[in-house]
């Protein structure tokens, strides 16, 4: 987002690099889970039983799968979890990773990030995403299912901006959550992060797995429209940054499935975290083939003629489709416009 100072872009690529990589079935990033172990339980997360971690990818299965991210042109791999910083194998993957000319983005609790690993990570500009939710301690451990997690996060903060993060080299965010405990906080948690130069990755929940049985987290398509027009004129008025006001991502757009794909730790190739559909196994197939070959990622490329309901007229079309994994979570349907979206709510309500 940060590299956005005007309008909108999808992870600091122009539309032109993204239309090409969609038409060659290639990636410009690809996200992966290592593991999905973690210390955290977030009521919002997808964390499975411990049953899940017997037959996670091995470190050479993990690697296999990066030199063919790698040669379909990836130029950033996103690192999920699961924890990452937890993971033990975790120096040994991004050294591999940026050997093969390749940025690592880490999303992180902070639960590994020692002053040690901070300055590990910046010695190789590792684009650090740090999950904060709230600047209430007790709201954080609530949030995050972890007592001490807030102040775990805390320290991780400090550790990371001690070894120099942010920096024009090390890029620095700050991933959020919006929901309604901490709605109202939302705007200062904002300016507090730009002050410093961090990112802030501010989004909606996707509502899946855990988010599902947890409702006492939902904010309504209107409160939402609200916070997204309040945060846009903080950063046009204090900020000098101007970008449309569209959901799921607050001052950015998602159109990753043009571009990229997720490999959950298991193998499976997915559109992303939200669209859980199996797209084919690494363990049995090249991914350039799946890539190639998935009628649901050439659906999700042509969406301008495969989209469905109000977000497919809506005046904004060409350039968003809302959040692909919200539609398939809520509906069934990863083509049916986004129900969170409050444009479909004032349009069809």
């Amino acid at each position: 987002m940060e590299g956005c100072t005007r309008g909108l872009c999808d992870f600091e690529f122009d539309r032109g690099t993204i239309a090409r990589a969609a038409a060659e079935n290639r990636l410009l990033t690809m996200e992966i889970e290592f593991s999905l172990r973690c210390n955290f339980r977030c009521p919002y997360c997808y964390v499975p039983a411990e049953s899940y971690f017997d037959d996670e990818l091995t470190p050479d299965e993990i690697r296999d799968v990066l030199v063919q991210a790698k040669d379909l042109g990836a130029r950033r791999i996103i690192v999920l979890g699961g924890e990452p910083s937890i993971y033990p194998n975790i120096r040994e993957m991004i050294d591999f990773i940026q050997v093969q000319g390749m940025d690592v983005e880490m999303f992180t609790n902070g639960s590994g990030i020692s002053a040690d690993f901070s300055r590990w990570l910046f010695d190789r500009r590792v684009r650090v995403v740090l999950k904060m939710n709230t600047f209430d301690p007790e709201l954080q451990d609530r949030l995050s299912g972890h007592r001490g997690a807030g102040q775990i996060i805390a320290a991780a903060f400090e550790h990371l901006k001690q070894a120099g993060y942010p920096s024009q080299k090390a890029f620095m965010a700050v991933s959020t959550v919006i929901c309604r405990q901490n709605l109202e906080e939302l705007p200062r948690l904002w300016c507090w992060l730009r002050d410093q130069d961090i990112a802030p990755y501010f989004e909606i929940i996707t509502p899946q797995a855990n988010a599902l049985a947890n409702r006492w987290l939902e904010v309504d398509p209107a409160e939402l429209q609200t916070l997204f027009e309040r945060l846009a004129a903080i950063d046009k008025e204090r900020y000098g940054r101007t970008w449309a006001v569209q959901p799921p991502l607050v001052g950015n757009r998602c159109l990753r499935h043009q571009f990229s794909c997720l490999i959950t730790s298991k193998g499976d190739v997915m559109p992303c975290v939200g669209v859980t559909l199996p797209l084919g196994s690494i363990r049995r197939q090249l991914l350039q083939e799946i890539i190639a070959n998935s009628s649901v990622l050439k659906n999700l490329k042509n969406y301008r003629d495969t989209i469905k309901g109000p977000c497919r007229e809506c005046e904004l079309a060409d350039g968003c489709y809302g959040c692909r994994g919200a539609a398939y979570q809520l509906t069934g349907d990863y083509l049916a416009s986004d129900p969170l979206c409050w444009r479909n709510a004032a349009r069809f309500s």
